[in-house]
């Protein structure tokens, strides 16, 4: 056998055992929310962002996001209505494409962060899609500039298992409307839209 040819087999070994692992790997994710590891998770900031977007004057539609945002996740699977979320979002960090923006969403006429630095949502009921269990509707109180109204997010399950690095995790996306003058942000309405749509982006990781 030349070197080439044994080099070849070589290399077609390794592939196959690449292959492999790569395969062995995916196969312990999940996208059956019942087979997903009960506990708390934390969310990872790096992969968990809100999206906003309102309508800018009927011209178009404007998007920001908040980041750095932090949440707490209990989740039961074998009880997925008795699961909980907490969440807190900085005001201060927004992210909307313009400094001059960034910097009025500060001020009183809009999120008035001097006084009102954070946002909070708690979760008060999930209900659980009878017909598909990968989505849910999560109930909840968003208090903003000191108001507390309820929201419902619909939220779709993604998949959960290990991800780089070996830490478990668990990757959902929600979507959820709020007219932002029910808390006191009324500032342009109605030439800049009172219906501010979010959409959040969140993994969580299982802590140990």
């Amino acid at each position: 056998m030349t070197h080439f040819a044994r080099y070849a087999l070589a290399g077609a070994a390794a592939a196959v055992l690449l292959t492999s692992g790569a395969v062995v790997a995916r196969t312990q994710t999940t996208q059956v929310p019942a087979e997903v590891r009960a506990g708390t998770y934390a969310l990872d900031s790096e992969h968990g962002k809100i999206t906003w977007s309102v309508s800018h004057m009927g011209f178009s539609t404007y998007y920001g996001q908040f980041v750095n945002v932090q949440a707490a996740l209990n989740l039961d699977p074998a009880n997925p209505s008795a699961s909980t979320l907490t969440a807190t979002i900085p005001l201060t960090d927004v992210a909307s494409n313009s400094d001059g923006l960034d910097g009025h969403l500060q001020t009183p006429d809009f999120f008035d962060t001097a006084n009102h630095p954070t946002a909070t949502f708690r979760s008060t009921r999930i209900v659980i899609d009878p017909s598909d269990p990968t989505e849910a509707d999560v109930h909840g109180e968003l208090t903003l500039r000191g108001v507390t109204k309820p929201v419902v997010m619909e939220v779709e399950f993604n998949q959960a298992g290990p991800s780089m690095g070996g830490a478990y995790r668990v990757g959902f996306d929600g979507e959820a409307t709020v007219k932002r003058s029910e808390f006191g942000i009324s500032y342009g309405v109605p030439m800049l839209g009172d219906d501010v749509k979010l959409h959040i982006e969140g993994e969580f990781v299982l802590q140990q």
